[in-house]
């Protein structure tokens, strides 16, 4: 495995470029997981009528096409009992033969800051398939949000190995209308205070910036510190949307406690 250059040499915007310049005009979407499904990403999607699925494999968030009356029985044949699946803007009880597992509320944040540096010490390598199984071990130690084996193929996706061990790792998911997300960002926690995630964040920024996306991401209300680190990044509250957690009933056993991670 190599490393990435991650410099550009010929970036598509001029050295005073700054992203508030572009937020000015544009906003992402609501409901942006249905325009990603619908829209750039539909060969990743699954579903049919008023309801859209990552495929299995990819991610397990489903997102409907109107979030007010969400069309749960036709997300029905797109699942199995017990499979829990991310939702966000859903609110309400859950109809019969559905339950809630978790819910709570995240922050939505856009990027509005100048452009990031070259970091060319970071040891980064990008992921790709074949680290697929590190990737799974490394969130399932961290729980960074909903993950799946084949969540490499959503983006781009960058780690930091010691050894043959992945320690750290970042990459994106729900692209639309010309916003790219970074998600699964996580670090192993005898890792943790040396900086890699949010230099990994960094380094997708720019890659985005430079494609002329615009970055964006979800973090948890109640996860202050990543908040935190986001804000002193150069990433702002866009708005706060409620997410919750939801499976369909059956005989088969949920496939996870019900933790609420960023996703």
């Amino acid at each position: 495995m190599g490393r990435v250059d991650l410099r550009c040499e010929h970036p598509p915007w001029g050295s005073g470029f700054r992203s508030t310049d572009i937020r000015e005009y544009v906003k992402p979407p609501a409901n942006i997981a249905w325009h990603a499904l619908t829209g750039p990403q539909a060969r990743h999607a699954t579903g049919a009528g008023g309801v859209r699925r990552y495929a299995p494999g990819l991610s397990p968030i489903v997102a409907f096409a109107s979030v007010e009356r969400p069309d749960v029985d036709a997300l029905a044949p797109y699942c199995e009992p017990g499979e829990q699946l991310y939702c966000a803007e859903w609110k309400g009880d859950a109809p019969d033969g559905w339950r809630v597992e978790a819910e709570s509320t995240m922050y939505q944040m856009v990027w509005e800051a100048p452009m990031p540096t070259v970091d060319e010490a970071l040891p980064a390598l990008q992921l790709a398939p074949g680290h697929a199984q590190s990737m799974l071990d490394l969130a399932d130690l961290t729980h960074p949000g909903p993950f799946g084996p084949r969540t490499v193929e959503l983006g781009e996706y960058f780690g930091v190995f010691d050894r043959r061990r992945l320690v750290a790792m970042a990459g994106e998911r729900m692209h639309a209308s010309g916003f790219r997300e970074i998600s699964g960002v996580c670090t192993h926690p005898g890792f943790q205070g040396r900086g890699l995630a949010r230099r990994l964040v960094a380094t997708l920024v720019r890659r985005q910036l430079l494609r002329s996306e615009i970055p964006f991401l979800h973090v948890m209300r109640d996860n202050v510190s990543a908040h935190h680190l986001y804000e002193g990044m150069g990433f702002r509250d866009h708005r706060e949307i409620a997410v919750r957690i939801v499976s369909r009933c059956g005989d088969r056993t949920p496939t996870d406690p019900g933790i609420l991670c960023t996703p």
